[in-house]
């Protein structure tokens, strides 16, 4: 878990929303590089460019790791040598993604992967990756339960991970249950319904720890399965304990069929609060619901524009910057969602802090060079365009590969953006509970 000193509270300030997904890249391609420099340097990009985690943020994260590694070209590459990235498709299914791993290290003979977006892959992915002593590369899966107890050597997760969700959105409820509900945070009713897979279970398993933490009811806790077609049973379930918060960890289809179906089955809260995956994905929520999500919340590693550039690390500021122009003039869109940042970002780590020093010292790229740089970073807080620094457990460590200096942040929307309101130092001040003309609010 990351501290939460003072340190980090000076990083972030609420900012801009969030963006809207490109359209899906029909076919896995290969990246054009510059001609000339001297040998490429291959690396594999995972995600899931169809299927429903496609809309749930797969695609802007592999455009953002696809936008670092042409930037990463154009500022040189390695010493003049370019980076080519060997992309597949996981098409939203477990075996697909094994199989285009064991392509791209075996057929594509490749020494790292990048990207994965879904736990539900990076678990059964992690072994396989480990077993043939080859970098696996997570720039998204979230789940406590792909690197906990496995000890892994050759599995990194710059990003962050499912129990950093819950201590934020647990939090804001029992920081602000007395100011802005009235009541003591022991009082809160909360209600926890999750997608099956280790996504959902990791962060679902961690709401409900940090809620006996604080000694806060959690009246439900049920999971489903994210292609379910029909929640009405669970609305029933939610409607009969009637809780003031719900949380909903989900991808895309579900959270839209719950939303459709909540409403319709007069399910009524004091707050929602979302976890990432789908819920980032403002824009398509906003397109689909309006204003009736308008002050629903998140959590999720900051989008860059939400930060405050100016106490970012010199030079990040302009990197920042750089990203942001050039995704917004690629994929036009009005805001960034989180996962592009997350894609660029945890891809630049890899490219320019572990590949250029791999190389540089032992002139080439294979696995064990990539590890030994990886367990070598040492960036400062403020260090990445997300606000966060890099230094990854140790082999020995409980959660080993996982960047303990990785942030997540609690997000409200308004009027189809995203602001920071998580932590209460660096965001503003929530809108809790739901207003009244709000069609989910629960009345008083």
């Amino acid at each position: 878990m990351p501290n939460s000193g003072s340190s980090r509270r000076t990083l972030l300030q609420a900012g801009a929303g969030l963006g809207i997904a490109a359209s899906v890249p029909a076919t896995a391609r290969a990246q054009t590089a510059p001609a000339r420099g001297g040998d490429p340097l291959r690396v594999g990009i995972l995600t899931d460019l169809s299927g429903p985690f496609a809309g749930a943020g797969s695609v802007p994260l592999f455009q953002g790791g696809e936008l670092a590694i042409a930037l990463f070209n154009e500022r040189g590459g390695v010493d003049g040598r370019p980076v080519v990235g060997v992309s597949a498709d996981s098409q939203s299914k477990a075996d697909v993604a094994i199989n285009e791993a064991e392509r791209l290290l075996g057929q594509e003979k490749l020494e790292v992967v990048t990207g994965i977006y879904s736990s539900a892959h990076a678990v059964p992915l992690s072994g396989r990756f480990e077993a043939q002593k080859k970098i696996m590369w997570i720039t998204s899966a979230i789940a406590t339960a792909v690197l906990k107890d496995k000890n892994f050597r050759y599995v990194f997760r710059p990003t962050v991970h499912s129990d950093q969700y819950a201590e934020g959105t647990v939090s804001v409820v029992a920081e602000q249950a007395a100011k802005k509900l009235g009541m003591p945070p022991e009082k809160v009713k909360l209600a926890c319904i999750y997608e099956d897979g280790p996504y959902g279970t990791g962060v679902s398993g961690a709401i409900e720890a940090n809620a006996k933490k604080r000694n806060m009811p959690l009246v439900l806790k049920e999971a489903y399965s994210a292609t379910t077609p029909d929640l009405s049973t669970l609305v029933t379930k939610l409607r009969r304990e009637r809780p003031d918060i719900v949380y909903q960890v989900g991808y895309n289809p579900d959270i839209t069929l719950f939303l459709r179906q909540a409403r319709s089955g007069g399910l009524r809260f004091r707050m929602l609060f979302g976890h990432g995956a789908g819920w980032s994905q403002i824009d398509k929520l906003w397109d689909t619901f309006g204003k009736d999500i308008e002050f629903m919340c998140n959590a999720d590693p900051a989008a860059t524009q939400m930060l405050d550039w100016s106490k970012l690390q010199p030079g990040v500021a302009d990197l920042a910057k750089t990203f942001v122009e050039k995704y917004s003039a690629k994929y036009q869109v009005r805001d960034l969602p989180p996962h592009a940042s997350m894609g660029f970002n945890n891809t630049w780590i890899f490219l320019e802090h572990v590949l250029k020093p791999a190389v540089r010292k032992t002139g080439g790229m294979s696995a064990d060079a990539l590890r030994e740089a990886a367990l070598q970073v040492d960036i400062p807080l403020g260090g990445t365009i997300q606000g966060y620094g890099v230094k990854f457990n140790p082999p020995e460590d409980v959660m080993a590969g996982q960047n303990a200096r990785s942030i997540c942040v609690v997000m409200q929307f308004e009027n189809a953006k995203s602001h920071v309101i998580w932590p209460s130092q660096i965001g503003r001040e929530p809108v809790m509970p739901l207003p009244p003309e709000n069609p989910y609010a629960l009345k008083s």
